[in-house]
């Protein structure tokens, strides 16, 4: 028997095929991702159950992980932080002091940029005030300052608020990065913070552990008597910035870890735990 198949019934053959090896690698995909995630949920759940027989009330609900963050480089950068500077307080003049970089107003202030990533900006009164609204005012400014920012914090009365920015990168959170920013009356008085620039992805960087493995590391933080806690409201994925003395560092994987008698930065790296407010 002689079987004639044309060009185009061969095509649409060898399409076909294609396809149905296309979706049996997304089905095998899918059902791993599954798999992944019922074990990364059963494992916060086993290391709740640790934490409540140790006394430590928390739910599992309350555990919020982000996917693979990855520990990446950061070189200082004072392309980025002149333009902060001329953000705030317009065009400006640098003195470069060595690890200090001060940026200088003609009318309207002064801003200094330390090489472990802090800063201070000084303000003149009435340069920029809070007159459409000071949580308005400030998203204006960190958008001018091109700053990424997970979370805002309003706090103060009228004529002395304050706002904190945490800092983020790609949507998460940079917990040991943040920028205050104080008003005297209606005019922005000061701009306080930590930033971490020039970031860049390290191929070699080692990823964040599971969220079970970090729950054992809070328990063991407590066995350790550097956290004393009976219930613990939130655990929440993302990153600490490690700066050295010259403007090098990194920013790797953490967890803020929410309780009934603060928040703590546990170091996915390290174990280390530090009381952040």
């Amino acid at each position: 028997m002689v079987i004639d198949l044309s060009v185009s019934r061969i095509k649409t053959i060898t399409i076909a095929a294609l396809v149905l090896v296309n979706v049996f690698f997304m089905t095998v995909i899918v059902i791993d991702s599954i798999a992944d995630a019922r074990s990364e949920r059963l494992a916060v759940e086993d290391a709740c159950a640790v934490l409540r027989l140790n006394g430590i009330n928390i739910s599992p609900e309350n555990v919020r992980s982000v996917g693979a963050l990855r520990t990446m480089r950061t070189e200082r950068g004072h392309e980025a932080e002149e333009a902060i500077a001329r953000a705030v307080l317009g065009p400006v003049e640098m003195t470069d002091m060595g690890v200090i970089f001060r940026y200088e107003g003609a009318q309207s202030g002064t801003a200094e940029f330390y090489s472990a990533g802090g800063f201070d900006i000084w303000l003149n009164e009435g340069i920029i005030t809070n007159t459409k609204g000071t949580l308005r005012t400030v998203q204006s400014l960190l958008r001018d300052m091109k700053i990424e920012t997970s979370e805002l914090l309003l706090s103060g009365e009228s004529g002395s608020e304050v706002v904190i920015a945490v800092v983020a990168y790609k949507g998460v959170s940079i917990f040991n990065c943040m920028i205050e920013f104080a008003f005297n009356g209606e005019s922005l008085e000061a701009i306080t913070g930590r930033y971490a620039t020039g970031i860049e992805v390290a191929e070699d960087g080692a990823t964040i552990s599971s969220a079970g493995t970090a729950l054992l590391g809070v328990l063991a933080a407590v066995k350790r008597e550097e956290l004393e806690s009976t219930e613990i409201k939130r655990v929440e994925a993302g990153y600490q910035f490690l700066s050295g003395l010259f403007g090098e560092g990194v920013i790797a994987p953490a967890w803020l870890i929410t309780t009934d008698t603060g928040q703590y930065m546990l170091s996915d790296t390290t174990g280390d735990i530090e009381f952040v407010q």
